[in-house]
């Protein structure tokens, strides 16, 4: 397996994604002091405790990554395991541990004075969401940025894909019950199967119809947009109705960061490293390494939205974390393009 093709520059929207969700911050907030009534009655669209209009945009956001993913590309990783043992070991053994101890540590403990237990308790479970869903999409933009090998980028995607839909709901589950916050299980489950198994029945339904990777590349092309354009509805939906909150206390947002920022860093020097150690080659390293900082922030969204209502802390803590992605990422590729000479050319 090998990619040695320069990597493709990223999309200028992509590029901009973080000031994208600025403005849909800034826009839905408007939106809610204007018109509480419009936010409050999408808001009040709910059956069997998912959000009807959300859902149609969790969907526009899930199902154009979900037609990328092709499993027919997994048998290939038997060549180079070492790459995928390190995404999976950093993934689901050590990122959602070490997220909800983060999230428990700054906001029982060194935020405890500034933010009310309730809130609190809001906060770390949006943070856990977050740190058991690993990247599905944006990481192909990191791989092409670190001239990471697509094909096992995809292979990394797919696996982690199958195993998020047996193990999600059981690992934030544990978390949340650790943390003694009330596990709503029937929702939980529910929103694990619509947000992550449906779509990627859709998607792998969508790729046979399609049939040649030509005709794939080219639907999902055209569909991609839908992706950003339904992540910026929810986020601007989202503030919309967290306006009241922000406005008031706007440093909240900077406090729910502060462990973001530190996971993101800390998950990327573990992944990276070990991949250094064990010899893995920068075309795999790089991207294994991706995938385990950047989260499936569509996936925590939508299942924060379900679990605990819009307009409450655990999904304003899943939104903060698609604010800060982006130039945590871009930083990171920064980086990894700098030390690619520290890795061999061959191996894994």
């Amino acid at each position: 397996m090998s990619d040695t093709a320069a990597p493709t520059p990223m999309g200028r929207f992509e590029r901009l994604l973080t000031l994208w969700v600025a403005i849909a911050m800034v826009a839905g907030i408007a939106i809610g002091t204007v018109a509480p009534g419009l936010v409050n009655a999408i808001a009040a669209a709910e059956v069997a405790s998912i959000n009807l209009v959300v859902a149609v945009l969790i969907w526009a956001m899930v199902y154009p990554m979900m037609v990328s993913v092709d499993f027919g590309a997994v048998a290939g990783v038997a060549r180079q395991p070492k790459g995928l043992l390190v995404t999976l070991v950093v993934n689901w053994l050590i990122k959602p541990f070490t997220m909800a101890f983060l999230a428990v540590l700054f906001f029982d403990h060194v935020f405890a004075p500034w933010i009310a237990p309730e809130d609190a308790a809001q906060y770390i479970a949006g943070l856990i969401l977050l740190g058991a869903a690993p990247c599905t999409a944006m990481v192909f933009v990191w791989s092409q940025l670190t001239r990471g090998d697509a094909t096992y980028t995809l292979v990394q995607v797919s696996v982690n894909d199958l195993i998020m839909v047996v193990a999600f709901a059981p690992i934030v589950a544990l978390l949340l019950g650790v943390t003694e916050i009330v596990v709503p299980w029937s929702t939980l489950v529910l929103a694990t199967v619509l947000y992550v198994v449906l779509p990627l029945v859709a998607g792998l339904l969508t790729r046979r119809a399609l049939g040649s990777e030509e005709a794939i590349a080219g639907f999902t092309a055209r569909i991609k947009p839908l992706s950003m354009i339904g992540l910026i509805a929810t986020v601007a939906i989202l503030f919309g109705l967290q306006g009241e909150t922000i406005l008031s206390r706007p440093g909240v947002i900077a406090l729910i960061a502060v462990p973001i920022l530190i996971q993101s860093y800390g998950i990327f020097a573990i992944a990276y490293g070990a991949a250094f150690l064990m010899k893995v080659p920068h075309r795999i390293a790089a991207p294994c390494a991706m995938i385990g900082t950047s989260n499936f922030f569509e996936l925590a969204v939508a299942v924060a939205i379900s679990l605990f209502g819009l307009n409450s802390g655990a999904a304003l803590a899943t939104v903060v974390g698609v604010l800060v992605e982006v130039p945590v990422m871009l930083s990171l590729v920064a980086f990894a393009n700098r030390t690619r000479a520290r890795f061999p050319e061959t191996g894994a």
